[in-house]
């Protein structure tokens, strides 16, 4: 039973993801009818986000302290980040240690900022394109953001850790009434997963409960007709592609004290993540979140011992294989609308 509930929590936090990228892809999907495999680039732009706000809090000068020496007797010299000097050090060294929350602030114009530029500058070119085209110039567009985060980061993975305070464990053996440390869980997988939780449900109510949302929604069911009511549509679609593009950032930003940033981790999660979109149905928004939460949970249960003795590599196909059968019984997906990908 311990291993069934750690399982459950580790596809959870894999579904966490997915659905939080699968959601910005169906949002560009469902309004512009883009398929953007540049997506995957911008969760990993939030990451180096996180990191690059690190840097600039851990600035620091270099002072001389007469009263300590070094190995050659030399007065040692200490660096002192700016921000202690500013704030003092107490506050200073806790402004450093929540780097990746406040991230959150600093990531979401930045993301904003590279969406709109992105729409503006290439996208919008190729709308009446077929999707082939658009997956070509999108997939060239993300290997170049690749390449200049490389270029200026590095091809290593730059470690970003949590707060202190979430980075030890929470034991759920004493919480569920089994013995101590039999299932433990680290805190910042548990906050990424309610972090998740709370964008998925922000994006859905301003969808739903706002006017902006309201007249979206009505354009992805039916551009023409809402543009013949005034309504400059493809205006509030270039917001919507901004705003696709912050919610992959801030995936990427909490996401990166779990998985150290690196050049190419937007790779490793687009192919899957539009997996979820297609199998999710192509412009469901909430078919995204299921499918990501569903096949996060699927590739979990199959990474166990037990099942890959059973069937050798099926951690590795899952959800591939999945993708398939639904995609033979039902191919505009779980929740697509009719007519969507059954041509």
């Amino acid at each position: 039973m311990d291993v069934i509930i750690l399982q459950l929590l580790n596809g959870l936090d894999k579904g966490s993801a997915y659905a939080l990228i699968a959601l910005g892809l169906t949002l560009i999907f469902g309004t512009l009818g883009v398929v953007n495999f540049a997506h995957g680039a911008l969760f990993m732009l939030g990451a180096f986000c996180a990191v690059t706000l690190q840097k600039i809090l851990s600035l620091s000068f270099e002072t001389i302290d007469p009263t300590k020496t070094d190995f050659l007797g030399n007065p040692a010299k200490i660096k002192t980040p700016y921000i202690e000097s500013w704030f003092g050090p107490e506050l200073g060294s806790s402004i450093i240690d929540w780097s990746v929350p406040l991230a959150i602030l600093f990531a979401i114009p930045i993301m904003i900022g590279v969406g709109y530029i992105m729409e503006r500058g290439l996208i919008k070119h190729f709308y009446k394109r077929p999707h082939a085209d658009q997956i070509l110039v999108t997939f060239g567009l993300a290997i170049v953001i690749q390449e200049v985060i490389k270029q200026f980061y590095g091809a290593n993975p730059i470690p970003t850790p949590a707060p202190d305070a979430f980075r030890g464990s929470f034991d759920f053996g004493t919480l569920l009434g089994f013995d101590p440390n039999v299932v433990i869980y680290p805190y910042w997988r548990l906050v990424y997963f309610f972090f998740a939780a709370l964008i998925i449900a922000a994006v859905f109510g301003f969808l739903q409960f706002t006017t902006f949302g309201m007249v979206v929604r009505a354009g992805m069911a039916d551009r023409e007709t809402v543009g013949l009511l005034g309504i400059n549509i493809d205006r509030r679609f270039t917001i919507m592609f901004g705003i696709a593009a912050a919610v992959a950032g801030l995936a990427g930003v909490m996401y990166a004290p779990i998985n150290s940033p690196n050049y190419h981790m937007g790779m490793d999660f687009l192919v899957l993540s539009f997996v979820v979109v297609v199998v999710g149905g192509m412009g469901s928004l909430p078919g995204a979140v299921l499918a990501g939460f569903l096949l996060g949970i699927l590739e979990s249960f199959s990474s166990m011992n037990e099942i890959k003795q059973i069937l050798p590599g099926i951690d590795q196909i899952i959800i591939y294989l999945v993708a398939i059968i639904i995609l033979l019984v039902r191919p505009r997906g779980l929740m697509g609308r009719k007519g969507v990908m059954e041509d």
